[in-house]
């Protein structure tokens, strides 16, 4: 409704009414024919990007973006996330806080590569932390059942409930919506690929 009045406002002005009346009618015709997710051909987050809170699986662990948020490590609670130099100017770090779980009957090795995409294809790769910070995703064999972060853990407890993968991304970047996560699989031999998944961030 908002559309269509205020269309209707700018074609009643005799200057640009013309312009005017077609921006809007190609705007009104373009929503009319988005589909929403669900209606999309393919499954999320391997046929075309899933959004932040989805369980994506990928080779027997399902992957699930809890949360992707702006980090001040000068100030607390974001201190405990990252104990290092604050990012260079230009720069800004932000948290992928994700949760990797087994929901297979085997043992199964979580993905250990992952990588930012802007929509220029610009990549990002996440920062190596430490092994003693207790909120760093890290690569592991989970059993049937298990998860990272672990369940009961201070992580999992935590506000953010995922393991965090931490990136340095320039403002430009953030600013080149949408910006994707690429989650990188193992290589299928057979298919001559690799196993990706993709989550777009709510940056």
């Amino acid at each position: 409704m908002l559309l269509r009045r205020s269309t209707g406002a700018a074609c009643a002005r005799p200057a640009r009414a013309g312009a005017a009346c077609l921006l809007a009618a190609a705007l009104t015709l373009s929503g009319c024919f988005l589909k929403p997710e669900e209606e999309r051909e393919g499954e999320p987050g391997i046929d075309f990007p899933a959004r932040e809170g989805l369980s994506i699986p990928l080779d027997g662990i399902e992957y699930n973006v809890f949360i992707t948020r702006e980090l001040n490590t000068a100030i607390t609670p974001d201190d405990a996330y990252f104990d290092g130099p604050p990012p260079p100017p230009g720069t800004a770090y932000y948290g992928v806080f994700i949760q990797a779980c087994n929901t297979s009957d085997e043992p199964h090795e979580t993905v250990r590569a992952f990588k930012l995409l802007d929509n220029r294809q610009e990549e990002f790769l996440p920062k190596q932390l430490p092994a003693s910070n207790s909120f760093a995703y890290n690569q592991r064999r989970l059993d049937p059942g298990q998860c990272i972060p672990a369940e009961g853990s201070a992580t999992e407890l935590g506000p953010t409930a995922g393991a965090m993968l931490l990136f340095e991304l320039p403002t430009a970047a953030t600013e080149n919506r949408p910006v994707e996560l690429e989650i990188l699989g193992g290589f299928d031999v057979l298919g001559g690929g690799r196993e990706t998944a993709h989550v777009e961030l709510d940056l």
